[in-house]
């Protein structure tokens, strides 16, 4: 693909940089012929139109992207300076151990002090070769090698043991190492709820595990990664480590109470409950940061209409009905590439009434793409582009042996363990094989698989989608469909009862907008009752906000561009967004 064949008029002998230029999409139709409304990244090959929303990138990927990453040489120079050997036995951290995990000194320019700084250097190395480095300075400032493979920090010293320890920075395994526990591992990102770097090297270094001990920080970015590693983990093989009142990690505990309170803590690390009984010792960290800030607002979709009646957080049940052909299917689908594209969220979908696969696929290409699915409205480039992000961002389950609800979720846990999925959704409920026992009527089954799906949500921490149809439904006296509620789906007002969100989604033909209706949100803080009228987008399946006497702005950008864009900008950073050394500042 080229700027020529798009109709993008390039100036003459420019290669780089960016420039703004006429859009080939609306420029005609504008009466503003003088406006350059399509700004140009000639060095990405990304476009975009301010006006239109009209945007792609021209360059070709290819059909299976094989990221390259950068790899450092390993010049294997570990001598360290007095003054840094000081400062990690400071931490309690012998000369040994730094030779051991071939800690490196030396100068490195940081983006942060623009200029040449004196570091400490972590190595990370996989299978015996190094992948990467981590540099940090005296003043706290840090960076990872640009384009480097992500892993977590000591990965090779688990790959054959049994259990392992996983902590938040690599002073904290440092100390753990220290203490003989050398099957101790660190996460490469600091505490996030983002654990991709586990994907590829789940099968050989983690599927084994019997035991994994989660020893993340006691601050609220601690407990999200705890909280993720015991999903991706299973709370059958997790234990928590925890370091007393007076000390916040690892590291602080070495150094405030020495080797022996490391290991007692190792040794009493608790097995998380699954009796179903609670004190509120077992959920104390979580209640401090409740008491501390407050009930928060969930994750929303970037509708202001709608997203003021309703934003949603993990380990809840969401149910969506509407009238057949109306679009809660085709909505729930927008409110999945949303959540995907804005926070990362991987979708596990169930979705007989879907099939072909593809015809699927299909239509969330054309969501995430803001493009017809074809090849004249959709370039090659991008069409290859986004199927890669969609097959690891998206999984579909249709399963041979069945479709009964405990196949479903088995499948939906291998893919929470394996992918790290956030959402599960059923499209829909009357397309499960339901089993129900002899003797036990529809209602209490109904009953019980509701609350098996609300109990899947909360072990597993996802958000679970149920779609299901209505009873049929009569018409008003202008000859439009009655809005269903939840208590007019089929079989039980446990459909009510027993969700924490309501969604009903209908269309009205007369004026061609589509209503969301928000018809429960289980607790304040999240939402509260109300409708939302939307425009749908037949080009590209997207949804809009419509008020009345005001034309809809459509949205035809490739979402997925736009958000490498955004990545792109945010890796010039370089700075990581996190702080992990919270401790004095080092001598060096």
């Amino acid at each position: 693909m080229t700027w020529e064949e798009l109709n993008i008029k390039i100036p003459y002998g420019r290669t780089s940089g960016k420039i703004k230029t006429f859009c080939p999409a609306c420029h005609s139709k504008r009466n503003n012929k003088a406006d350059k409304s399509l700004s140009v990244n000639l060095d990405e090959g990304l476009y975009k139109c301010h006006y239109c929303g009209y945007s792609g990138c021209i360059k070709e990927f290819p059909k299976k992207i094989k990221k390259e990453y950068v790899r450092p040489t390993w010049k294997n120079e570990t001598k360290l300076s007095e003054k840094v050997v000081k400062y990690f036995e400071g931490r309690r951290i012998s000369q040994d151990i730094l030779r051991i995990m071939k800690i490196s000194e030396g100068v490195e320019f940081m983006p942060q002090d623009n200029c040449k700084m004196n570091t400490i250097q972590f190595n990370y190395f996989l299978n015996g070769e190094l992948v990467n480095i981590k540099y940090r300075t005296g003043n706290k400032h840090f960076k990872l090698i640009p384009n480097a493979e992500l892993i977590p920090y000591n990965l090779d010293a688990i790959k054959n043991s049994k259990e392992c320890i996983i902590t938040e920075g690599e002073f904290d395994c440092l100390s753990f190492i220290s203490c003989g526990f050398t099957h101790t591992i660190s996460v490469p990102n600091g505490a996030s709820a983002n654990t991709s770097y586990l994907d590829d090297y789940w099968e050989d270094y983690f599927e084994n595990k019997e035991t994994v001990y989660i020893a993340s920080d006691t601050d609220a970015k601690g407990i999200i990664l705890r909280d993720e590693l015991v999903r991706r983990f299973g709370s059958d093989r997790c234990k928590i480590i925890s370091y007393g009142e007076d000390c916040k990690d690892a590291n602080e505990l070495l150094v405030k109470n020495g080797p022996y309170a490391l290991k007692q803590a190792v040794e009493n690390a608790s097995e998380l409950k699954i009796d179903g009984v609670f004190t509120v010792s077992d959920f104390e960290d979580e209640l401090d940061i409740l008491y501390d800030k407050g009930l928060q607002k969930g994750f929303t979709i970037g509708f202001d209409n709608f997203d003021a009646l309703c934003s949603f957080e993990t380990k809840r049940m969401c149910i969506v009905t509407g009238i057949p052909g109306n679009g809660k299917s085709e909505f729930l689908d927008e409110i999945a590439e949303r959540l995907n594209i804005l926070y990362g969220w991987k979708f596990a979908y169930f979705s007989p009434e879907n099939f072909p696969l593809k015809y699927h696929a299909s239509k969330m290409v054309s969501k995430i793409t803001g493009k017809k699915f074809d090849k004249i409205s959709l370039p090659l480039n991008e069409y290859r582009q986004v199927k890669q992000y969609m097959s690891d961002n998206f999984f579909f389950i249709f399963p041979e042996e069945g479709f009964s609800v405990d196949t479903i979720l088995e499948k939906a846990k291998y893919l929470i363990r394996r992918k790290g999925i956030k959402a599960l959704v059923i499209d829909p409920w009357n397309r499960l094989e339901h089993q129900i026992p002899s003797g036990m009527n529809e209602t209490n089954y109904i009953s019980q698989t509701l609350d098996k799906f609300t109990n899947f949500a909360q072990k597993y921490d996802i958000l679970f989608f149920l779609v299901a149809h209505p009873r049929k439904m009569s018409k008003d006296a202008s000859g439009q469909f009655e809005v269903p509620t939840l208590y007019d789906i089929n079989g039980s007002a446990n459909f009510y009862n027993k969700t924490d969100y309501g969604i009903t989604v209908q269309r009205n033909k007369e004026t061609g907008t589509v209503g969301v209706y928000v018809q429960k949100v289980k607790f304040k803080h999240l939402g509260e009752t109300g409708n939302a009228t939307f425009k749908y987008n037949i080009n590209n399946g997207r949804y809009v906000p419509y008020y009345e006497s005001q034309d809809p702005i459509w949205d035809n950008s490739n979402h997925l561009i736009n958000k490498i864009t955004n990545q792109l900008k945010e890796s010039e950073r370089i700075e990581l967004p996190f702080d992990m050394y919270n401790g004095e500042e080092a001598p060096f």
